[in-house]
């Protein structure tokens, strides 16, 4: 591993690192917020941030304005990039599919499954590497923003037991319904449907073994809500199996991180809760 940038922030210090993965079979970058209690020696929880489409580790850390957040509640916070990257690794012209487009599954088909990992890494391997290297608890948390929203409740339900909170913004909340989850779950997973229910929020919430509390956020302007997320199929899914759920709805808000910054404060709180006890 290699610490490839080191900024102090609020009394902690914003790092990136760049490593060879094997679960993704290419060099990766993910960065780590450490908080003051972390540069001092404790030990801290953990909280994970998935990112969306387009987006790699740098977004995160330089648009939300998340270390002052993690300071106060003296929180690890780790934001992985998006997909697998490099010449080797399969790539498709559009936006939101291949690099920079993992959608958080682990693939089967040619040509992305070879290095298409990205359950398996941000799940496993990543906290793996955390938790060896840097001072972390195994508390853990994550949280996500449209593709990343998908993927952090994706991550919560198909691993119960290992996390203890979750939310997230503008989250693609049944992506076998939407046009961006069928191209990719077409693209990664292939044209049967069926196995796309193990990938989609909206299917998994009915069997959910464990019943974390999901943090929602959604602007009522975001110009992808009626087409790509659909917050009302997660309402009504979670309304079938009580699961709780606090969905909350912004008038005047759009998908960008100015939506994000404006309420990431009760994230963390919300996340504080569970993992700081």
């Amino acid at each position: 591993m290699e610490r490839i940038e080191h900024h102090a922030s609020f009394g902690g210090r914003q790092e990136v690192w760049q490593h060879a993965s094997a679960t993704l079979g290419c060099e990766m970058r993910f960065a780590v917020y450490l908080p003051p209690a972390a540069l001092a020696g404790q030990s801290c929880p953990v909280l994970y941030w998935l990112s969306g489409l387009t987006c790699t580790e740098q977004n995160f850390i330089t648009k939300a304005g998340a270390q002052e957040h993690a300071a106060r509640h003296q929180l690890i916070v780790i934001a992985p990039d998006t997909s697998p990257r490099g010449d080797s690794v399969a790539n498709d012209p559009a936006y939101d599919l291949g690099q920079g487009a993992g959608f958080y599954v682990n693939a089967t088909k040619a040509p992305w499954a070879p290095h298409f990992r990205m359950q398996d890494y941000v799940a496993e391997e990543l906290p793996a590497i955390i938790e060896s290297r840097f001072p972390a608890t195994e508390a853990r948390g994550i949280l996500g923003h449209s593709m990343g929203g998908h993927g952090a409740m994706v991550t919560v339900l198909r691993h119960p037991g290992r996390y203890r909170s979750v939310s997230a913004f503008s989250p693609i909340v049944a992506p076998s319904q939407v046009p961006w989850g069928q191209k990719a779950l077409a693209a990664y997973l292939g044209e049967d449907r069926t196995g796309w229910q193990d990938w989609d929020t909206v299917e998994l919430i009915a069997n959910a073994p464990e019943r974390l509390h999901l943090l929602v956020d959604q602007g009522e302007d975001d110009e992808f809500l009626t087409t790509q997320l659909r917050p009302e199929l997660l309402e009504a899914a979670c309304q079938h199996a009580d699961h709780p759920l606090t969905l909350r709805r912004h008038p005047g808000y759009d998908h960008s991180y100015y939506f994000i910054a404006s309420f990431l404060a009760d994230h963390f709180s919300h996340h504080a809760n569970a993992l700081c006890d």
